[in-house]
């Protein structure tokens, strides 16, 4: 019985560790996918299909609108319509035109957030490469939105 006891109390012991480490799965704290999150009660991305390989997306941007921090697998994007746009992430805040009919492949990202700053609606296709996954990030990398 005491045998059991220890054991159980070990793997115990690791669990909680492992999950101080954020390695056992996604926690409460990690970066949403770009599908998860709302900006004013809304989901700016709509999904269009997914498999096990892919997620297809159409994400909609009316001016103002901001798609708060979240994480995307690689993926494909195309631009339905377009205007100006701001980007946060890691590198920093910049300006971004964004040109209808552009096309990008591009790297996994684990977290950035994505502000409609033009006149125009924004709109874009984004195929995303569920198999290149994202490395997790936690929440408290994100900005801190007021409101």
């Amino acid at each position: 019985m005491k045998t059991h006891l220890k054991i159980a109390s070990a793997v115990f012991a690791a669990i909680v560790f492992e999950l101080s480490l954020g390695r056992c799965g996604a926690m409460a704290e990690d970066v949403p996918g770009a599908l998860a999150v709302e900006w004013e009660g809304k989901k700016p991305c709509e999904k269009l299909f997914e498999d096990e390989q892919i997620r297809v997306a159409r994400c909609t941007f009316p001016k103002g609108a901001v798609h708060v921090c979240h994480t995307h697998p690689s993926y494909l994007t195309y631009v339905l319509s377009g205007g100006q746009a701001e980007v946060q992430d890691d590198k920093g805040k910049r300006k971004v035109d964004v040109v209808a009919g552009a096309f990008a492949d591009v790297p996994p990202i684990p977290w950035h957030e994505f502000a409609n700053i033009g006149e125009t609606t924004l709109q874009y296709l984004v195929v995303e490469k569920k198999y290149q996954p994202a490395p997790v990030a936690n929440r408290a990398a994100c900005p801190r939105r007021a409101g």
